[in-house]
């Protein structure tokens, strides 16, 4: 009887996708580029292995949010300090920080702890249809 498959370190072989925000569900963009981030989409998929790929999101600032939640949805930093909490709602993020918005929702469906830092890194998110990657030939994710 055949073991199990365990991805190596070593092995591992990484590619890059471009998924277009444009239109999209934040939840749906998000929970695309968790899954290829993580490497669910591999059949040599490990869970203790950092073995997803890179994710580039274009066009941040066009992302959809569906219902009130642009007014209802608030999002909440504290700088440590006494009465140090910041709180914006969801329209101000798309309007002024839509790179941190993306990030958030993503960073949230990772792991938490060393195998989830390792992973975010391979993340990129850009406001406009523009990115500093060619180089590394993206695939395009419908």
């Amino acid at each position: 009887m055949k073991d199990s498959y365990m991805q190596r370190k070593e092995d591992i072989v990484r590619n890059w996708y471009v998924i277009d925000a444009e239109g999209k569900n934040l939840g749906r963009v998000a929970t695309k580029a968790a899954h290829i981030l993580r490497g669910k989409h591999k059949p040599t998929f490990t869970p203790n292995v950092d073995c997803g790929d890179y994710v580039i999101i274009v066009n941040a600032s066009k992302v959809n949010l569906t219902g009130n939640k642009l007014d209802d949805k608030i999002y909440y930093n504290h700088s440590g300090y006494t009465g140090g909490l910041r709180e914006r709602t969801a329209r101000e993020m798309k309007e002024n920080y839509p790179v941190e918005m993306i990030e958030r929702a993503v960073k949230g469906m990772l792991p938490k702890g060393r195998l989830g830092r390792s992973t975010y890194k391979k993340l990129f998110v850009y406001a406009g249809s523009e990115h500093p990657h060619m180089a590394q030939k993206p695939v395009n994710m419908d």
